[in-house]
């Protein structure tokens, strides 16, 4: 039975993955999670059942550490790992970007670390981000390998965490898979983030503020996929080819603009949608307008998404809608 390390998977991305290989693979799952604010302790986990599995193990670790001598044997051999533990919030992160550079690339290098130790790991997956390339121009979309751009602290870190994965790659010959991704939602997605906060918002017949460009005609856009998306990605790419350093983009279906997407929200809750256009990224730079993949390299190994965005909305809002509590922890 291989063995899979998924740290951060008490969060939200990562819970997500968790569930869905719990379901679609026999993989003996281990997690490695600091249990803060953004995963809710164990909520997430407990309210999927996983915890319920002999398949899932988890320990509490705070990853800016080393791993302890004791946690490590507790691990024991592991065939790969799927790091997407991460401090992700960009507003966050310009207000306090030592604890990013802390978790993100600190927390990387320990991990890395740890993978040197393995006898017969088959991957490690580093969990990145579209914005490591910085804003896009109107009908411009990012190879893998194109430079980087970032913008804002969060990204910086993600940046150089990827670089550290591709030096530790080839220096000590850990099979390295750079996985960006782009904007992730779904079911149990911490209010703070765009899509329950416009969902709470409508409900309250409160304005929402879409970010857009310095004359308020355009908002800004995204290429919004379902948790669902990725985490069946991420088995196919397990259970694909790959070569030892490379990177892949998980790319959403189509890009949809945040004023559109705010809209379908509100269409979906049959109420009124309240809004105003705001000049956000002038007044605070690091926030980017716009940011888009491309997803060809993916589509060309044969992988398609599994879930499309309007049924995908329809699905993660009406759980919102089902379970109201999860829009004011």
């Amino acid at each position: 039975m291989e063995r899979v390390l998924i740290t951060g998977g008490a969060g939200f991305a990562g819970h997500h993955v968790v569930n869905y290989l719990l379901e679609k693979s026999d993989y003996d799952l281990l997690i490695l999670d600091k249990l803060n604010y953004s995963s809710y302790g164990l909520t997430k986990l407990r309210y999927t059942k996983a915890l319920e599995s002999k398949r899932v193990k988890l320990f509490t670790v705070d990853l800016s550490q080393p791993l302890s001598v004791g946690v490590k044997r507790e691990l024991g051999e592991i065939n790969y790992i799927l790091h997407l533990a991460a401090e992700t919030h960009v507003d966050h992160s310009i207000l306090e970007p030592e604890r990013f550079i802390r978790a993100n690339i600190l927390g990387s290098h320990y991990m890395l670390e740890f993978a040197r130790s393995m006898s017969d790991l088959k991957g490690f997956f580093y969990f990145s981000t579209d914005e490591v390339f910085g804003p896009a121009r109107e009908g411009e979309t990012f190879l893998e390998w194109d430079r980087y751009n970032s913008t804002n602290p969060y990204s910086a870190t993600k940046a150089a965490a990827e670089e550290l994965c591709l030096a530790y790659s080839n220096t000590y010959n850990i099979p390295v898979l750079v996985i960006h991704t782009m904007n992730l939602f779904g079911e149990r997605q911490h209010p703070e983030k765009f899509i329950p906060l416009v969902i709470n918002k409508v409900l309250r017949g409160e304005k929402v503020s879409i970010h857009a460009n310095s004359s308020l005609t355009k908002a800004g856009s995204r290429f919004y996929t379902h948790c669902s998306n990725l985490a069946d990605a991420v088995l196919f790419l397990m259970q694909s080819k790959i070569s030892k350093r490379d990177k892949i983009n998980i790319v959403g279906e189509r890009e949809i603009d945040n004023l559109e997407l705010a809209q379908k929200i509100a269409d979906i809750i049959d109420k009124p949608l309240y809004y105003d256009l705001v000049n956000f990224h002038s007044s605070r730079p690091g926030h980017d307008l716009r940011y888009s993949l491309d997803g060809s390299k993916l589509a060309a190994m044969g992988w398609r998404h599994l879930n499309k965005l309007d049924h995908a909305l329809e699905k993660t809002v009406k759980w919102f809608l089902n379970n109201p509590d999860w829009l004011y922890r």
